[in-house]
């Protein structure tokens, strides 16, 4: 199949919304099908989008290296030297070498600490990268084969199946739903179910599931490429970085007012000789800057750095450390920095229905709906609530298991105790669990009520059922359903998570939560931390959905106001204002200064 450049230049300019038109539309836009590409077209799409990575910017270890003497202190030391090495030649007198010497190597000391340190950070920030998908099973020629990643085009067809990361975006194709965890770009923290024709993110992982997708969107033009481009063209000059260019300027100009005084009181004026003249316009020089500061910050701060490497901190400008210092605002991410990115079941709130219930036996049942092995997040989360995951299914046999699916939502077990009878329990979405139940009509304002007083508090329930099935069979629909429990799931914060936010707080440091999950898990989890539910949604930073007690603030108050902000996306960049400069980005457990 021939491509037409023009139509696939258009795509890439994002002339075509691939995200949301029908995946017919879709083939079309991209002149390709479920068959595949072949290689000759694929490498011709390689051409015209780039490879499926990003962007990485070659740059000059000379050049980077001698940036770092590229700053106004470091001009008036070059000055320094220049003026001992070759101005002061003359009077009989040989150069002054020993200075020009000192001020060399301490020029030299500062930009090898520099240099050292931002270059291991970039390559530690560039492992970080490469933890994206390396393979991928994509179809060529009519037949699949494992394949780098990179090589990836829109238009190939690949498969997704359980474990995999997403080499691209792409829309799912044909086939059974995915269940598909992107808490690292959305701060979600359950997978989120994906169908046919719903469209997956590069860098998401499938936890649940096999199928086939069409790729639409490859390297920088992701949503994680865009995100990390975002990241990437923010370059803002930290305040530490401006206070040493105020101070640089200041010697500058100071050095420079007195040279020229100097130079007319002893030229003009007491008409001395060339040398003497030219030493002291250098003791001047040298002497009106702290010549020694930039080492000293630099060994300074090289100290540090180390220092926050042992701790897993990724600083990839040492400036950063001393910013860091004086900051007075820190907005952090929730899923995977605050919280454990790890479902838990709160034992404390679960609700009972029927009498002979605790919530033990609550626990006990909804694990033994769960599988024990490939689990997805809620089984892991409900097992491991048990002593140990072998009392699931200690003292009974399994008879069948139901595994989730999107229509039923549930998953069930039918299983033989130690007596000989057959039983059945099941656990899934509340709705679904409620219409098994034989006295749903008794039940169903007490259990919305509990759902209600869940999703305030940013919990997500699960309710389990019970049932004995008296003929044993497992073909058998069995007795009456038995409502048992409503079980809240939520991702809970971190151990050190608490006593972090207390001491920033007993420093001074306001701490504000920045994340892609829903507003009222965002609430739920400040208030388990102790740094407020003050939160409002991201679109109230756009002036939409304000609430009237906000209304009439402007967005600089509102930050000021604001414990943190929910919903917030990578797109939603960067805003500044007088003290302070905040840049709101979800980007997952790995920080970097």
């Amino acid at each position: 199949m021939a491509d037409k450049p023009e139509v696939l230049e258009a795509v890439l300019k994002e002339a075509v919304d691939l995200e949301n038109i029908p995946i017919e539309e879709v083939f079309q836009n991209l002149r390709c099908d479920a068959n595949g590409l072949t290689t000759e077209a694929a490498n011709e799409r390689l051409a015209i989008f780039g490879h499926n990575k990003l962007e990485e910017k070659e740059e000059s270890k000379v050049l980077k290296f001698l940036g770092f003497m590229w700053n106004p202190l470091s001009w008036v030391m070059e000055a320094a030297a220049i003026m001992a090495i070759a101005l002061a030649n003359g009077g009989g007198k040989p150069p002054d070498w020993q200075d020009f010497v000192g001020i060399i190597t301490l020029l030299f000391i500062n930009s090898t600490i520099s240099f050292i340190e931002e270059n291991n950070a970039g390559n530690a920030a560039a492992a970080l990268m490469a933890r994206l998908a390396p393979k991928a099973k994509v179809l060529r020629d009519g037949k699949w084969s494992e394949e780098d990643a990179s090589i990836l085009v829109p238009g190939d067809i690949v498969s997704i199946k359980l474990g995999d990361i997403l080499p691209a975006d792409a829309r799912l194709l044909d086939g059974d739903p995915l269940k598909i965890d992107q808490s690292a770009l959305t701060g979600e923290s359950l997978p989120v179910t994906k169908g046919p024709g719903d469209g997956v993110y590069s860098g998401s992982t499938c936890k649940q599931g096999e199928i086939e997708a069409v790729v639409i969107a490859t390297g920088v033009h992701t949503f994680f490429g865009k995100a990390a481009h975002l990241v990437d063209t923010t370059n803002q000059v930290g305040h530490f970085q401006k206070v040493l260019t105020a101070i640089g300027n200041f010697c500058i100009c100071s050095i420079a007012v007195g040279m020229v005084i100097e130079i007319i009181v002893m030229f003009p004026i007491q008409h001395r000789k060339y040398r003497p003249g030219i030493d002291n316009l250098l003791v001047l020089l040298i002497g009106g800057i702290p010549i020694a500061m930039p080492t000293v910050l630099s060994v300074t701060m090289a100290i540090g750095s180390h220092r926050l490497s042992q701790q897993g901190a990724i600083t990839k400008r040492m400036t950063a450390i001393e910013e860091m210092a004086g900051m007075d605002v820190l907005c952090s991410d929730k899923t995977g920095t605050l919280t454990l990115n790890k479902l838990t079941v709160d034992k404390n709130l679960i609700e009972v229905f029927g009498k002979g219930v605790d919530p033990d036996t609550v626990i006990l049942m909804a694990a033994r709906a769960s599988r024990l092995e490939n689990q997805d997040a809620i089984d892991t989360a409900i097992v491991g609530m048990l002593a140990d995951p072998r009392e699931a299914r200690a003292g009974i046999q399994e008879v069948h298991f139901l595994p989730f699916n999107p229509t039923d939502k549930r998953t069930a077990l039918t299983y033989i105790d130690g007596q000989g009878k057959m039983h059945r329990v099941s656990k899934g979405a509340p709705e679904q669990i409620l219409n098994l139940a034989h006295n749903k009509s008794e039940i169903e304002r007490r259990v919305h009520a509990v759902i209600d007083k869940f999703a305030d508090r940013g919990l997500r329930s699960l309710a389990v059922a019970y049932q004995e099935v008296p003929d044993g069979r497992k073909e058998s629909l069995g007795g009456l359903w038995q409502f048992v429990g409503l079980m809240p799931l939520f991702d809970p914060p971190r151990h050190d998570s608490a006593d972090t936010i207390r001491r920033a707080l007993n420093l001074g440091v306001n701490v504000k939560m920045i994340t892609g999950d829903q507003l009222a898990i965002a609430k739920e989890t400040g208030r388990r931390l102790g740094m407020g539910t003050n939160m409002y949604p991201s679109s109230a930073l756009l002036g939409q959905n304000k609430d009237e007690s906000i209304a009439a603030l402007p967005v600089d108050e509102l930050i000021e106001k604001a414990d943190g902000f929910a919903g917030v996306f990578p797109d939603l960049c960067s805003f500044h204002y007088d003290s302070y400069s905040a840049w709101f980005y979800v980007a997952g457990p790995h920080m970097a200064v």
